[in-house]
């Protein structure tokens, strides 16, 4: 799938979605050190594979393409004179902006963006906050002080979004080239048509723009490449909506969750051994610690959870609800209060007769994922932004992307066993209720929904 060779300097690795991609000599000792290493077991969908088999690409290969589009376009910025228009010491700092984009993804968890649904405190931080630890390892940080003894905390800073560059954008923003690559890359290995980016287009449109005078530059996009931007709206749609929330995808993600805040709950395991762990070490690890409690009601939910995964034994859905089904500004609570998630699992399936950790409610909630804001370079030379407003005479991709993103959304309850079909009123009344006044009706006696039906 990627294959290399060094030539003494850099090195050329062979990539299946981008072909020939170049890294310089520091990127190559980079990327042959162990923490950079550990990435070619975590893979980039998670628990898509059970789904979609091909699906076992990771995020080393993730790495490497984004570090490759990278570099087109900043040749595209440079071809253009774009980067003219910046500081020589800004010039100076662009192979730190390309490492940027090889370490984006240094400090994931193990089944990436999965691990990052759990709980509040059931992790130490978001995987762009554990990309300063493995920065500071002593491999990675000798390998990057060989361009700037400052390059490590200049690398975070790009990485978290916070740095003043004025490529800060092509690493963390609304055109970072991080989705370009996943969009595409993710379509590849599942097998799907629902990547096709227009990236050629894409970069060639990329420039610097001011918002407003005396303001500093950032990544623009001139009018040419609105078709591109819209290629890129319609690919994370039809990706989110196919692949990425697909109901197998989903019903794993959900057993993991639970899995996750589980072991945590009960100890074995404290969030400050998740960073760094590989996929199947941390599997191998949380089953390892269940089977050493056997009998204990929490550790047995654990191991269970474990084999559901490992056997692909997933919970089937009972209720599932799209779009407009769904109230607008539902479930506000379930995101922040995970324990009364957990709480209303354990209701219902106490009420259905089914042990604890049979039950699973699933509403993922990503309202900015199709969102733009960005700059927009007309014809006339006049910059805009694009922003939830819209812009008057052009195709109003922000109120698109709000609607693509209603169309998107999804809320279903998973249940362990054979796939029953549910009222789902009751539960609707429970989506709409504020945090407290799901917590009160969870603390009443009177049943949720009544004996499950066969």
């Amino acid at each position: 799938m990627v294959q290399s060779s060094n030539d003494g300097h850099g090195r050329t690795v062979r990539d299946p979605v981008w072909n020939n991609v170049r890294l310089d000599a520091v990127a190559a000792e980079v990327i042959d050190t162990p923490d950079f290493q550990r990435l070619r077991r975590v893979k980039q969908l998670g628990f898509a594979h059970l789904v979609y088999p091909g699906a076992v690409h990771t995020r080393f290969n993730h790495a490497i393409g984004v570090y490759g589009l990278t570099g087109r376009a900043i040749a595209s910025l440079r071809w253009s004179g774009a980067l003219e228009r910046i500081s020589s010491e800004e010039r100076g700092q662009l192979p730190i902006v390309l490492l940027a984009a090889l370490l984006h993804d240094v400090g994931h968890y193990a089944f990436s963006h999965t691990m990052e649904e759990v709980g509040p405190g059931s992790i130490p931080g978001h995987h762009e906050e554990m990309a300063s630890r493995f920065l500071q390892a002593d491999s990675i940080r000798n390998a990057l002080r060989r361009v700037d003894e400052e390059a490590p905390e200049m690398i975070a800073e790009l990485i978290q979004g916070r740095s003043r560059h004025p490529l800060q954008g092509l690493i963390a923003g609304p055109l970072d080239l991080d989705k370009v690559d996943y969009l595409r890359r993710d379509s590849f290995f599942c097998g799907v048509p629902y990547g096709a980016v227009d990236v050629d287009r894409l970069l060639e449109a990329l420039t610097l723009a001011r918002p407003e005078r005396g303001s500093s530059l950032e990544i623009a996009v001139s009018e040419k490449g609105l078709s591109a931007l819209e290629s890129l709206l319609f690919s994370k749609y039809q990706m989110f909506r196919n692949v990425y929330w697909h109901h197998g995808v989903r019903a794993a993600s959900s057993v993991f969750r639970a899995l996750v805040e589980r072991a945590g709950d009960a100890a074995l395991v404290e969030p400050q051994e998740l960073p760094g762990r590989t996929d199947e070490e941390l599997l191998g690890l949380l089953a390892r610690r269940a089977a050493d409690r056997k009998g204990e009601p929490d550790a047995d939910i654990v191991g269970r959870l474990v084999a559901c995964l490992e056997n692909r034994r997933l919970p089937k859905r009972s209720v599932e609800l799209f779009g407009d089904e769904l109230p607008a500004g539902i479930g506000g609570w379930l995101q922040p209060r995970t324990d009364l998630v957990r709480r209303l699992e354990d209701r219902l399936a106490d009420e259905w007769g089914l042990p604890a950790g049979s039950v699973f409610v699933d509403y993922p909630s990503y309202p900015g994922m199709l969102q733009l804001d960005t700059l927009l370079v007309r014809r006339s030379g006049d910059v805009q932004r694009l922003t939830s407003e819209g812009e008057a005479g052009l195709i109003d991709l922000p109120r698109l992307s709000r609607s693509l993103h209603h169309a998107a959304r999804v809320f279903r309850v998973f249940v362990v066993g054979e796939r029953r079909s549910l009222d789902p009123g009751p539960l609707l009344e429970l989506l709409q209720g504020s945090a407290s006044e799901v917590e009160a009706r969870l603390g009443d006696s009177r049943s949720l929904y009544g004996r499950l039906a066969e």
